[in-house]
């Protein structure tokens, strides 16, 4: 591969646009004007943060469930134990989010989605029509470039003022008289959180597991995804040379599990093992491999309400529906997937309630975790419900912290007219 050469032009330009170019001399990094800064001998920097909202993972449904509350005037701090915001979407690579759509109109928007269509509209991507009812689910999926996304959505962050941490996760959780106290660590940091609310959107339910709150899963869990693409060059948001386009690859990494970070190891190990088997079996280049397997399921919460897979496939319109939600039952397995589409004219709604682990204050989960039975999580798992759960949340928990209150004893027509304002379809009856 040719090596790009860059111009003396292109050189101001990047550096007029604060891109630093680093050298590979010695001379012109180690200056004679230079300051040796001294070791800090082993002890991470301690740091301390106060927020109103402290969302607890970066993915699908903590980008937008972040922007909400930042949006509603809530100071609000993301911790990501990755490098990047968008989860599955981006580190896993499943970049065609679905379903915004059902019977010829969309049922989902608000800041997902105006996310993912500037993100469409940048890359000089196509929507789909949604005013056209699709003879199979997936061909309204969106096609997103999963590089792009990420550095959009933190673009969207700052604009907000949410703060960002990477590469940073809770070690334990303690009530306090006007909120909670979370320790995190990190690399070379420790922080110590002092909150109002907490938003568990970390895949699994963690939090809520480190509270003790009710959360449970089968002993046997969907297999995840490792994507990569042979013989050709990826081509993100454009749906041809992506993974899992007809052109791309979907290795199933069974028994994934993403408890924890011995777990996560094992997928992974599992996943890239089996890539490589594949790889001397086709005799083909490899082109593009995520850096992270792709779960399906996890811990779900005992929530207040348990959506049912009867609630789901018959579209019960709960009392205190905050979003919609819109997919197959679609539950993997080693025999493969064979979804189960909607009745014409269904769409599932999502109460708050089920946002809330039961028996709780002042804590919310959104994405996967929704309190359900397996079949109906298997249709809620999806990445613009997860959005659409996310923006309920955000906005839910911003106004508790300014009310003082748990997001339960809101009233419903509070957090309807913040989601209705920023572009949410909130269900009605």
């Amino acid at each position: 591969m040719k090596a790009r050469h860059i111009g003396r032009r292109q050189f101001i330009q990047y550096a007029s646009a604060g891109v630093a170019l680093a050298g590979s001399s010695n001379k012109a990094t180690w200056g004679a004007d230079a300051t040796a800064v001294p070791q800090s001998k082993g002890v991470a920097d301690s740091i301390t943060s106060q927020t109103d909202v402290l969302v607890v993972g970066g993915g699908t449904a903590g980008t937008i469930a972040a922007l909400q509350s930042a949006r509603a005037g809530a100071r609000t701090l993301v911790i990501e134990r990755g490098s990047q915001l968008g989860g599955t979407m981006t580190t896993g690579g499943v970049s065609f989010p679905g379903l915004f759509d059902a019977w010829g109109k969309q049922v989902i928007a608000g800041i997902g989605w105006e996310l993912v269509k500037e993100s469409v509209e940048l890359d000089g991507g196509r929507l789909p029509d949604f005013s056209k009812v699709p003879n199979h689910h997936w061909m309204n999926q969106v096609h997103v470039n999963q590089f792009l996304y990420p550095i959009l959505a933190e673009e969207k962050c700052e604009q907000a003022g949410v703060a960002i941490a990477y590469y940073e996760f809770p070690q334990s959780i303690a009530r306090t008289t006007d909120g909670w106290q979370v320790e995190c660590a990190g690399f070379g940091t420790r922080r110590h959180v002092f909150c109002k609310q907490i938003i568990d959107c970390t895949g699994g339910a963690q939090v809520v597991g480190m509270l003790n709150l009710p959360r449970f899963r089968e002993e046997e869990t969907q297999p995840g995804s490792m994507l990569f693409l042979l013989g050709r060059a990826n081509n993100p948001g454009r749906g041809h040379g992506a993974p899992l386009s007809p052109l791309g690859i979907r290795h199933y990494v069974h028994g994934a599990d993403s408890s924890n970070s011995r777990t996560v190891t094992a997928a992974n190990l599992s996943g890239r093992r089996n890539v490589l088997a594949i790889i001397r079996q086709e005799k083909q280049r490899l082109m593009h491999l995520q850096p992270e397997t792709s779960f399906r399921e996890s811990y779900r919460i005992h929530g207040e309400t348990v959506i049912t897979v009867d609630d789901y496939v018959s579209g019960r319109l709960f009392e205190d529906a905050v979003c919609y939600a819109f997919y197959p039952v679609d539950l993997h397995t080693r025999r493969g997937v064979r979804p189960q589409p909607l009745t014409r004219g269904t769409v599932p709604t999502v109460p708050l309630s089920a946002l809330a682990p039961k028996g709780s204050r002042d804590i919310l989960v959104a994405g996967r975790c929704v309190s359900s039975d397996r079949p109906a999580n298997s249709g809620l798992r999806v990445q613009a419900s997860c959005m659409a759960m996310g923006q309920a949340a955000g906005a839910a928990a911003a106004l508790a912290a300014e009310k003082n209150i748990t997001p339960l004893e809101l009233p419903l027509k509070d957090i309807r007219e913040i989601l209705t304002k920023h572009g949410a379809i909130v269900p009605t009856a």
